[in-house]
C-alpha cells in the first residue's frame, strides 16, 4: 500500500473505506487503473477549462456518484489541482483538500460535522487528516463540531480520495459533512469558514476548498441538463441566497421525475458562502454530464457539473 504512513498507534483513529467495491473498485491495481483511465479520458469532455491558468484554485465543485457514471466529470474537476504537473512531480507543494460533503444518511445531523480520524484509508493508500485545521474550524463553534458516525456509511467525501490520490498523492484533508440548512445561519457559516481558510491562504498555506454534490436526481435527460442550466448561474456567480431560492422553485416547477435540482444542494449553499470570503469571484466549467452519458436508462437520470472558483 502507498500513501503517507501514519504514527503507531493511530490505527483506532483511521476512517476505514465503506462503499469500497461499491461506488469504485476495491482492489488498490483495479482503482488506479480506473482513476487513470478516467483522468485520460476528461480532454473529450466540453468545457471551458482552456480558460483556467495551471495555478492552484481556490475551490472546486464535483459530483460523488459512483465512478462508472460521474468519475469522468469528477476527474476533470480534481485535474485542477495538478494542471502543471508540479504536485505529481513533487516539484510543488501538496495541498490540504477541505471537502464539503453532502448528508445523504445522517438524519440527527444538525450542522457541520468533522472527523476525528487522523486518516482516511483507500485501497490505494491512507489519506491524512490536516487535525490542526480541522480542529480550528471545530473551534469555529456552533454549527462547527466533531461527529465520527456521521461519515461511517458517507459516500460523498468517500468516492473523491481515490481521485485526490492520483492527482495530489502527498495531500491532506478536512473531512466535513454538512447538513446545516440552506438559510441565512448557514451562509454566516460558511462566511466564517471561509474567512478561517482565507487567513490560512494569507500564510501561505496551498488550501482548496471542495464542495461534493450531484445535480438533478432523476428526471429524463433533456430535463436534467435544463436543471444544471437553471442552476448554474448562481453557481457561475458565487450567489449562495440566489441558488437557494433557485433550488427551491425548481421543487415546484413540476418537472418529471425531479425530487432535487442538487443532492447537495447544502454544502453547495455554505461552499459558496465560504469561497466569497476566501476571496473567489467566479466560477468556470468545466465538464458537465447526466448519467445516461454513462451508458445509464435516459429516462431516470444524475446530473453531474465540474467548476473550479477562482479570484
Amino acid at each position: 500500500m502507498t500513501g503517507r504512513p501514519l504514527a503507531p498507534g493511530s490505527a483506532e483513529r483511521i476512517r476505514m473505506p465503506s462503499v469500497a467495491g461499491e461506488f469504485y473498485p476495491a482492489a488498490a491495481e483495479r482503482v488506479s487503473k480506473v482513476v487513470r483511465e478516467l483522468f485520460a479520458e476528461t480532454h473529450w469532455l466540453a468545457g471551458d477549462a482552456a480558460r483556467l491558468s495551471p495555478e492552484l484554485p481556490t475551490g472546486l465543485l464535483v459530483p460523488h456518484a459512483g465512478l462508472v457514471y460521474s468519475g469522468v466529470v469528477a476527474a476533470a474537476g480534481w485535474a485542477r489541482l495538478d494542471a502543471g504537473g508540479a504536485v505529481a512531480a513533487g516539484a510543488a507543494r501538496a495541498p490540504v483538500v477541505v471537502i464539503l460533503g453532502t448528508n445523504h444518511g445522517a438524519g440527527w445531523l444538525q450542522g457541520v460535522a468533522a472527523s476525528s480520524a487522523v486518516a482516511w484509508r483507500t485501497p490505494c493508500g491512507d489519506i491524512p487528516v490536516d487535525e490542526g485545521l480541522s480542529a480550528a474550524i471545530v473551534d469555529l463553534g456552533p454549527p462547527f463540531f466533531v461527529d465520527d458516525d456521521a461519515h461511517e456509511r458517507e459516500h460523498s467525501i468517500e468516492v473523491q480520495l481515490p481521485l485526490l490520490h492520483e492527482v495530489a498523492p502527498g495531500a491532506s484533508i478536512v473531512a466535513l459533512a454538512v447538513s446545516a440548512g440552506t438559510g441565512h445561519p448557514a451562509i454566516a457559516a460558511g462566511r466564517r469558514l471561509g474567512e478561517l481558510l482565507a487567513d490560512r491562504r494569507a500564510e501561505g498555506r496551498p488550501i482548496v476548498l471542495v464542495i461534493s454534490s450531484d445535480m438533478a436526481h432523476y428526471p429524463p435527460a433533456e430535463a436534467c441538463e435544463e436543471v444544471t442550466e437553471a442552476l448554474w448561474p448562481p453557481i457561475r456567480t458565487l450567489d449562495a441566497v440566489g441558488l437557494a431560492s433557485r433550488e427551491i422553485a425548481l421543487h415546484s416547477a413540476r418537472i418529471p421525475g425531479l425530487v432535487c435540482g442538487m443532492c447537495g444542494i447544502q454544502p453547495t449553499v455554505l461552499g459558496l458562502a465560504a469561497l466569497r470570503a476566501m476571496g473567489a469571484t467566479a466560477g468556470v466549467r468545466i465538464a458537465a454530464a447526466t448519467s445516461a452519458d454513462a451508458d445509464g436508462p435516459r429516462d431516470r437520470t444524475v446530473g453531474y457539473l465540474a467548476v473550479a472558483f477562482i479570484t
